[in-house]
């Protein structure tokens, strides 16, 4: 009996043995899973990599989205501010067509507020229409120097992104040459530091590419709303000048030939 007792443990024993020799590997293996996205594009290049995600892209997408709410009609040129004041300069109504725009936050409004007390009614021909003008660029230059800022935010990060990219590299190689020099041959610090600088430098480009793109598209928004502010302005004044000049101008075009 005592003899089958022994047996049965030793069989057990051996049986254990097999299971934790068999799972050793299917263990390991499990350990050495592949890394995430997350852990080997961002993570594994260090505080410096982070910064530049948290520093390039947070700044990217706050000025974006202020750009975007900013850079739209109803606060350039509302149409339902232009009908009103065709209207007014229709009918020769300068004096209500200010008071409108000065009532009108709109950048539109605030250039015609600014411009049309300039028309002068004693030059028929043209309203003074020269002085409106010199008046609307006059407005639209210490506009733009306060409008482009935060478009020029944006350009600012695209330019500083890479600098902060090739600053990683620099860092990393730095201490990946620090490794060779002290005659440390591990190929996992190595590759480390070699990581910190490839990582840095790929974050900061594609912060600089996107940044790019960014100040170049609200750039050319900005210059089309003021385009078409400029443009409704010139077809107000025309509007005026031609109910001033309307009966004059036909006048001089003929309508046949006397016999």
């Amino acid at each position: 009996m005592k003899y089958l007792a022994t047996s049965k443990v030793k069989k057990a024993s051996l049986a254990l043995s097999t299971v934790l020799l068999t799972a050793a590997p299917l263990m390991a293996q499990s350990a050495a899973k592949p890394k995430s996205a997350l852990e080997q594009y961002l993570t594994q290049g260090g505080l410096l990599t982070m910064f530049i995600v948290a520093f390039g892209l947070i700044s990217l997408i706050g000025l974006s989205v202020y750009n975007f709410i900013n850079l739209s009609k109803a606060k350039y040129c509302p149409d339902d501010l232009k009908g009103a004041l065709l209207d007014h300069m229709v009918n020769c109504r300068v004096r209500s067509a200010i008071e409108l725009s000065a009532s009108h936050p709109s950048y539109l409004g605030r250039m015609m507020a600014y411009a049309l007390p300039n028309i002068d009614a004693t030059r028929p021909e043209d309203l003074g229409r020269d002085g409106v003008e010199d008046s609307m660029a006059d407005f639209s230059i210490n506009e733009g120097r306060k409008n482009m800022i935060w478009i020029n935010m944006v350009s600012l990060v695209a330019q500083v992104a890479p600098m902060l990219g090739l600053f990683g590299t620099v860092f990393g190689m730095i201490g990946a040459f620090a490794l060779l020099g002290d005659g440390q041959t591990d190929p996992g610090d190595l590759a480390g530091k070699i990581s910190v600088a490839l990582l840095t430098t790929m974050w900061g480009l594609i912060v600089a590419i996107l940044a790019v793109f960014a100040y170049f598209y609200f750039k050319g928004r900005y210059q089309s709303l003021v385009a078409e502010c400029n443009q409704t302005a010139e077809q107000l004044i025309n509007a005026s000048i031609q109910t001033v000049n309307g009966d004059a101008q036909l006048a001089k075009i003929p309508e046949g030939l006397a016999v």
